[in-house]
């Protein structure tokens, strides 16, 4: 949903000389966002602090969205109903928190579904909630987004990956005639679109981007029928590694070490730091922003392996809600350090649903333009 625009308030004069300015939202005002995904159903109403997120409820629930249709092509009653279930819940937090900007949208699962658009006037009359198809070029230019506060200023080349339930996207992005100062911040002002960013001097040149149909729950769904867990891992990863070859950095980074950057988005990269840090219960606050080494993850996509899929079931550090779909995402994690010239990882746990914050906070006036 659009955010809100206050009606402008009749004066006195009929014809007045100027239109007026638009009332500013109340920076008080609350927002929220909500990513019906392949895999998850997730929401943040939050308010703008400063240049940063104040959250102030949340929500999450795995869904499986997306199951079945790989074979099918169309969403399961099954997984319509699940999807529902958890949209009321949310739809209970929108009323009981008076939210009244927001944006709701679906991703993969609803762009590839024959019957999408009954799911979404079915979710309309049970629940009240509009939601927005979104492209992925919107989806990777929001993750993005989110991730403007982990850009560090010394970067001047930078990949962002986002691991989806149904795709993955990657952002390369040059920020090499950008002021040190300003980087952070020329990453946050490409929620105007990719292109329109790239206009602004100086400011961050978006080299390319690519959205591949694969994501933790399509990948594994391809290769259910091989049996041997390395093996199937093995024909995962490199299977993904294929669909990389129109995006131009694949061919181009050989050389490209100083100043690179890559910052991983996604329950996938999240969960391989939580067991790297050996976090029983996970803890938002050590993970986020944390730097890993490619060694480091290398060792904890071992250990997955040598856990076998019982070992993985009942390991609290990877969780029930992740079990099943760790190695898939470790696949597309490792396929991607492969390529890229970088021997670390900066690890994000915001994504989609920060950068539908930001982007309507910004385009409101409510963000400070302040240091990040």
């Amino acid at each position: 949903m659009a955010p809100h625009e206050p009606t402008p308030i009749a004066g006195a004069f009929p014809k007045p000389v100027a239109p007026a300015t638009p009332e500013r939202p109340d920076p008080a005002d609350l927002y929220a966002a909500l990513d019906l995904g392949t895999n998850s159903c997730r929401m943040l109403i939050a308010q703008p602090k400063g240049n940063q997120l104040h959250v102030v409820d949340s929500f999450s629930k795995t869904v499986q969205l997306g199951a079945g249709l790989e074979a099918s092509g169309q969403l399961s009653r099954s997984s319509m109903a699940r999807a529902i279930g958890a949209l009321k819940i949310c739809q209970k937090k929108l009323s009981r928190h008076q939210v009244k900007r927001m944006k709701l949208v679906a991703t993969e699962a609803c762009r590839r579904a024959k019957n999408a658009p009954d799911f979404i006037s079915l979710v309309r009359r049970e629940t009240g909630l509009d939601l927005e198809i979104i492209q992925p070029e919107e989806e990777a230019r929001l993750a993005v987004v989110s991730c403007a506060p982990l850009v560090s200023r010394s970067t001047e080349q930078l990949l962002v990956m986002d691991i989806g339930g149904g795709s993955t996207e990657l952002v390369w992005i040059d920020l090499s005639r950008v002021p040190r100062s300003d980087r952070p911040r020329a990453i946050m002002r490409l929620h105007s679109g990719f292109n329109a960013a790239i206009s602004e001097l100086p400011g961050a040149k978006v080299v390319d981007w690519i959205s591949v149909p694969l994501g933790v729950a399509t990948l594994k769904d391809q290769f259910n029928d091989v049996n041997d867990d390395a093996g199937r891992y093995a024909l995962m990863s490199w299977f993904f590694e294929e669909k990389l070859t129109d995006f131009s950095p694949y061919k181009d980074a050989d050389g490209v070490r100083d100043g690179f950057q890559i910052i991983g988005t996604s329950g996938t990269v999240t969960t391989v730091a939580a067991s790297h840090l050996g976090l029983r219960r996970y803890d938002r606050n050590k993970v986020d922003g944390l730097r890993m080494t490619s060694d480091q993850i290398d060792s904890v996509i071992q250990d997955y392996l040598a856990m076998g899929p019982t070992g993985r079931r009942n390991d609290p550090r990877i969780g029930r809600d992740r079990h099943a779909l760790i190695m898939s995402g470790a696949a597309i994690l490792q396929a991607l350090l492969r390529i890229w010239p970088t021997d670390r990882l900066s690890v994000a746990d915001r994504g989609l649903r920060e950068g539908l914050l930001y982007a309507q906070m910004s385009a409101d006036g409510v963000l400070d333009d302040g240091p990040f």
